[in-house]
């Protein structure tokens, strides 16, 4: 019952995430083709997304946010005008990276403009993402703070190996590879600040 109730949530949020992603395109004036040679991403997986057909990977989400100019917490938010201050940790949305598995947790209340937000991370064992450099992203800044386990992460300055109580500050724009080798997941937080230092 729990995983089908999962499922059903993961769909939804698919649905959403498409529907989000052709509402910036169309904002933007851009047509498929125009997001594709942008973002580097084919014009029929972009048709799949907007679909609510494909189960896009976190890697081909960040390409399609750097083209749109957007992060993936706000692609994520709910566009409901009905903004509280508290996001109650049972609303709050869920993603799971269908190629490596990690979950995804926008902790941030939405809809209220702020410039930070907060997600928490569940990244398994052996998992690996990679984050190629985006300079649409540049002014966007992130601190990664671990809270149990160890993380691998080679950014553009070099190799680094976090523990838990380790906090990182890098910008969003910078390629960057996410590696847990270890045996025990490890659990973090990411604060994501998209005001220009």
């Amino acid at each position: 019952m729990q995983s089908r109730i999962m499922e059903q949530a993961a769909v939804s949020l698919e649905r959403t995430i498409g529907e989000r992603v052709r509402e910036l395109r169309i904002e933007q004036a851009l047509t498929l083709d125009d997001l594709a040679a942008r973002s580097g991403v084919s014009r029929a997986m972009i048709s799949r997304v907007e679909r609510g057909e494909a189960s896009p990977t976190a890697q081909l989400l960040a390409k399609l946010c750097s083209a749109l100019g957007t992060t993936l917490s706000a692609l994520f938010a709910s566009t409901s005008e009905n903004a509280s201050p508290i996001a109650r940790r049972a609303e709050q949305r869920l993603w799971r990276d269908p190629e490596s598995g990690y979950v995804r947790r926008s902790v941030s209340p939405e809809g209220l403009g702020s410039s930070v937000d907060i997600v928490e991370v569940e990244f398994p064992p052996r998992a690996r993402v990679v984050f190629e450099r985006q300079p649409a992203d540049r002014g966007i800044t992130q601190h990664l703070w671990l809270f149990s386990g160890r993380l691998e992460l080679t950014i553009e300055s070099g190799p680094q190996v976090l523990e838990a109580g380790d906090c990182l500050f890098m910008g969003l724009e910078e390629a960057h590879v996410f590696h847990n080798p270890y045996d025990e997941p490890a659990h973090y937080a990411v604060i994501l600040c998209r005001t220009k230092v």
